[in-house]
């Protein structure tokens, strides 16, 4: 078994972090267990029950959190074009106003793809308040990893898929400043066109084997909306980073055991940002996936997400 039994929260709320914002948390599993929380990809795709299964529910005290715009937590970024007050380093003081609130004084980080560069920034600027963390299909925003993916390099793999993508831009225009325009443009109809194109994007590419019901869960209207204008207004500011700031400062990670599990064949984002991670954090250990692309739902990925959190308990 790959997964824990479904559970459900015995604890929920929403915080109040200030500029207007209110974040949903839950808690589930033991309430007084190991902290874990878990910091879901994206940005702007919200938390989903399954993340609860990745962890013993007898053993951890299992936290999870919509980050700002999405999800439950308010406003939606659907309706809100004010994203100034929506920034990584925003979301980085959420999360310590979150453990404070709980009253947890270190946590297991446990992200995926984009909370792979939240878990990142969190531990490298509270490091003191990090037990440990795992990572699948990392993610650190540098702007090698959006060229491949936005700017045609993953072409080559999903041509087909890229051809949908990329009708809506312009001649001569870059996808990132195209898709943006019209994702935070005036017609509303446009909008939703824009982003569930956007979506559809990443739903085509995300697994290794086509997967339907992951490319339907893309295309409902407000998941991709929200999915598109949070991922847009990060990428255009390159999520507040220096090149390559993540894994430079890497070395604030000694001490604070880490385990990276990667598949091969993911077109999202390629093993080399993992590869690159690993050499510069020595307390990590890297899991390459043979049989994997991105998708948590692919070979092997739940198997060694499990195997984490349980080494760690």
């Amino acid at each position: 078994m790959s997964l824990y039994p479904a559970i459900s929260p015995h604890a929920t709320g929403m915080l109040d972090v200030g500029d207007g914002h209110r974040v949903y948390w839950e808690v589930s599993g033991n309430p007084v267990g190991k902290p874990a929380v878990v910091l879901h990809g994206g940005p702007g795709s919200g938390t989903h029950p399954v993340q609860r299964r990745h962890f013993d529910p007898a053993v951890y005290r299992i936290v999870l959190f919509d980050q700002r715009g999405a999800g439950l937590s308010t406003p939606h970024v659907a309706e809100d074009d004010d994203l100034s007050a929506n920034t990584l380093w925003h979301l980085v003081g959420d999360m310590e106003l979150l453990r404070e609130h709980l009253g947890i004084d270190r946590w297991q980080l446990f992200g995926g793809s984009w909370g792979c560069a939240l878990a990142m920034a969190y531990a490298q600027r509270f490091p003191e308040r990090v037990s440990e963390i795992i990572l699948r299909g990392v993610f650190l925003v540098r702007p090698r990893e959006l060229d491949w993916l936005y700017r045609g390099g993953a072409s080559a793999l999903f041509p087909e898929a890229w051809v949908k993508f990329s009708s809506l831009v312009p001649p001569g225009v870059d996808p990132l400043d195209a898709y943006r325009g019209m994702v935070f443009g005036p017609d509303p109809t446009v909008r939703v066109a824009a982003a569930t194109a956007w979506s559809n994007w990443e739903g085509a590419t995300v697994s290794l084997l086509p997967a339907p019901s992951l490319v339907a869960q893309y295309s409902e209207p407000r998941f991709a909306v929200a999915f598109a204008r949070v991922a847009l207004h990060y990428f255009a500011h390159r999520a507040w980073l220096a090149d390559d700031q993540l894994i430079k400062e890497a070395g604030a990670l000694a001490g604070i055991p880490g385990r990276i599990v990667q598949g091969r064949y993911d077109v999202v984002c390629p093993p080399v940002t993992a590869w690159e991670l690993r050499q510069a954090w020595p307390d990590s250990r890297l899991t390459i996936l043979p049989g994997a692309g991105h998708a948590t739902s692919d070979h092997g990925v739940l198997e060694a997400l499990r195997e984490a959190t349980d080494e760690f308990r």
